[in-house]
């Protein structure tokens, strides 16, 4: 079976770290085949970069492979500016179009401002998900961090965590359950999937003690996973879930909340992890890191997170095939 195609690496906010890391992968050699998409003048000076008509068309090793994107204006490290704001989004679509259309086999996205492309594009979505979910044709996602030792799930996201008892939602935690589970066997290439789902509450409630999300609808939504067929465990007390030894247990641990999921992952593996996009027709992983406008041009950011991003859309991208 022939290799996935090359993979559409975008810009992100060209005052940031995005172009860098680019370039230093595609010196160092990257992870797989890629192509960047952007403006060649945002790239660091002395980069070793090549033109290309179409995202298959061979470059030399060590020179990255450009699908030219003109911004309105050159980019100051560390300064965002406004008129480039069209740009960075036009970035994503080309991507996007590229992937939908079979050129490309996985959207990489480095990482954006989104007040930045609010004030210069009157950019309507949160983030790069909400975005990516509209260009899919509004297709019903969740967000996974991941890296070799973890991938967790958060059900909530960027909600105050007063809010969150409101928000999660039997129906919500479904969602969440099925949408991860049909990912892991997709994506991943896990035929039986393995799940381990939080409590909301300390000790998963202690039965009632603490709380009742987990009587009232937590476990016996398990339940009718687990006699269905699923793999799925819980709820389990968040606490003691992370563990290496628990951690062997199971394959995706679904969170309740932002911080019980992103903690035990930026623990583990701090620099290594990666931002998957589940539930979209195609494939988008990015680093789990921002623009770091505060080290942007200084050639000092770590590209590790950046590379796994690149390293694991590959690795999709063939269990896709």
């Amino acid at each position: 079976m022939a290799s996935p195609a090359p993979l559409a690496v975008t810009c992100g906010d060209p005052a940031g770290i995005g172009p860098e890391l680019a370039a230093r992968i595609a010196a160092d050699g990257p992870p797989a085949p890629m192509v960047w998409i952007g403006d060649p003048r945002h790239l660091p000076g002395g980069t070793r970069w090549q033109a290309v008509d179409h995202p298959a068309q061979a470059v030399p090793e060590g020179t990255l492979a450009v699908l030219p994107l003109p911004f309105a204006a050159t980019a100051q490290p560390g300064q965002p500016t406004p008129e480039n704001a069209p740009g960075t989004i036009a970035a994503i679509e080309r991507a996007v179009a590229l992937v939908q259309g079979g050129d490309c086999s996985a959207v990489v996205t480095a990482p954006i401002n989104k007040k930045a492309l609010k004030d210069g594009a009157g950019f309507a979505f949160p983030g790069h998900t909400e975005f990516l979910a509209h260009l899919a044709g509004d297709a019903d996602v969740v967000m996974m961090l991941a890296c070799p030792e973890l991938r967790v799930v958060p059900a909530t996201i960027h909600i105050a965590l007063a809010d969150v008892p409101g928000v999660l939602t039997p129906d919500l935690l479904a969602r969440t359950i099925e949408i991860t589970h049909a990912a892991l066997k997709r994506d991943f290439g896990l035929i039986q999937p393995r799940l381990a789902v939080a409590g909301l509450n300390p000790h998963a409630g202690e039965g009632g003690a603490m709380g009742r999300e987990e009587l009232d609808f937590i476990a016996p939504l398990i339940a009718r996973y687990r006699d269905a067929g699923m793999r799925i465990a819980g709820p389990l007390p968040a606490d003691t879930m992370f563990h290496a030894a628990a951690r062997a247990r199971y394959d995706a641990a679904i969170c309740m909340y932002h911080d019980q999921a992103l903690i035990p992952i930026k623990t583990v593996d701090f620099a290594g992890g990666v931002n998957v996009t589940l539930g979209l027709p195609f494939i988008r992983t990015s680093p789990d890191h921002g623009t770091a406008y505060d080290i942007a041009g200084q050639g000092v950011a770590d590209p590790t997170s950046m590379r796994a991003a690149m390293a694991m859309a590959w690795e999709m991208a063939a269990s896709r095939r």
